[in-house]
């Protein structure tokens, strides 16, 4: 994994986890939630309005007219980026979805699809299902394969949303994307 990568994936769960703990400040004196305790607030669509905020600030936008050119870019290259790295950022935050028992694996994962990480493709819950079910070699070894297929055409749309927003963007903006981690 590259180390830009690992960094956006590193700040965006410090972010989910600084947010549960000011949510769980908020809870414990008595701010909002509705007694509930923990992160039950967190709201994927607000984190992601945010980042849109922060990428419209650091990359300089005083024009909304210009920004409001870019900004579905960079969402493209943020849904891109989601997809490509979404099933398996989402099962690691969901935890071990259970072995061998289907039902059990299915109440584990429903709890956490969709979101901030996006759906689980189903090549990832074929090969999830192939694992917990402790198939045959041959059979996890397809569905290792078709899996390894759709994450390079995930990648490959991201790479093109990446180019896509690098054309308009200047040096500058350029190098600041990369920084925030949207270009590579």
């Amino acid at each position: 994994m590259k180390v830009n990568q690992l960094l956006t994936i590193c700040g965006i769960a410090t972010a989910l986890f600084l947010s549960a703990g000011s949510v769980s400040a908020q809870n414990e004196n008595g701010g909002g939630g509705g007694g509930r305790r923990g992160g039950g607030n967190f709201d994927p669509a607000q984190m992601q309005q945010r980042f849109m905020e922060r990428v419209h600030d650091d990359l300089g936008f005083t024009n909304d007219t210009e920004w409001n050119a870019v900004q579905p870019l960079v969402q493209k290259v943020f849904d891109a980026q989601r997809d490509a790295r979404g099933s398996g950022m989402g099962r690691l935050f969901r935890g071990n979805r259970g072995g061998g028992n289907g039902a059990n694996a299915n109440a584990n994962a429903g709890g956490g699809r969709g979101g901030f990480f996006g759906e689980p493709s189903p090549e990832a819950d074929a090969l999830q299902k192939a694992i917990d079910d402790n198939a045959p070699k041959a059979q996890i070894k397809a569905a290792l394969a078709k899996y390894q297929a759709s994450q390079k055409a995930k990648q490959a749309k991201l790479v093109q949303a990446q180019e896509t927003l690098r054309k308009v963007l200047t040096p500058k903006q350029e190098a600041q994307a990369t920084l925030l981690g949207l270009l590579e």
